[in-house]
């Protein structure tokens, strides 16, 4: 835990930024019937019923300090999804970036062998020396500040029926476009100082 706090209590450096990773599921749900459109006076009804059309995963990177948050549909979320989901962060993202401090949860499909497993040896190295892995602690992934972003979206842009990953993609992309051009950012005020006060049962006796 104090490692993540220490971690977002750095000074903004544009050559080692620091990018919180999360990622969720999502229901692709259409419709039975087909609902009947909003007019003057009327609101759009909807049918209780619907159909599921299988499930997909988002991705989302986000960096605090910069203001800066990026998100993607994906069918599945191996580990070689979350591989080329790094590639590009590094590489069309962040191309001059030194390296990056990545945070994110201790899932199975995180780490650094996921890389090798998708990529030639010499790729998966050249992209593996370029992170800066720092792991949210089993139980904490309230520490992940792109936790707090996918409940802004979830909330903003989930809210109804989206039946295919296509148009799943188009809907979460404007919502992107419309947070970065804003500005808006994640005001992180837990420090460790205040986790050594207010969970002092986390820590052990001695």
């Amino acid at each position: 835990m104090e490692d993540v706090l220490e971690t977002y209590s750095m000074p903004y450096d544009k050559e080692i930024p620091m990018i919180c990773m999360d990622e969720q599921p999502v229901q692709l749900l259409g419709e039975k019937l087909k609902p009947i459109p909003m007019k003057p006076g009327k609101p759009r009804i909807q049918d209780y019923e619907y159909v599921r059309n299988g499930t997909c995963s988002i991705f989302v990177f986000t960096e605090p300090l910069g203001g800066w948050r990026h998100v993607t549909a994906s069918e599945r979320r191996t580990k070689k999804d979350w591989a080329l989901q790094v590639q590009e962060l590094l590489e069309v993202h962040y191309p001059d970036a030194k390296r990056v401090r990545l945070v994110m949860d201790n899932l199975n499909t995180h780490g650094l062998s996921s890389l090798y497993e998708t990529f030639p040896p010499d790729k998966a190295l050249a992209l593996s020396k370029r992170l800066e892995i720092h792991y949210t602690p089993k139980h904490g992934s309230w520490l992940n500040i792109a936790e707090i972003e996918l409940n802004a979206m979830t909330k903003q842009c989930l809210g109804r029926r989206i039946d295919n990953i296509e148009e799943l993609q188009n809907q979460i992309s404007a919502w992107e476009s419309a947070r970065n051009d804003s500005g808006k950012q994640v005001q992180w005020h837990f420090t460790t100082g205040n986790a050594r006060d207010k969970l002092r049962w986390l820590y052990p006796k001695i």
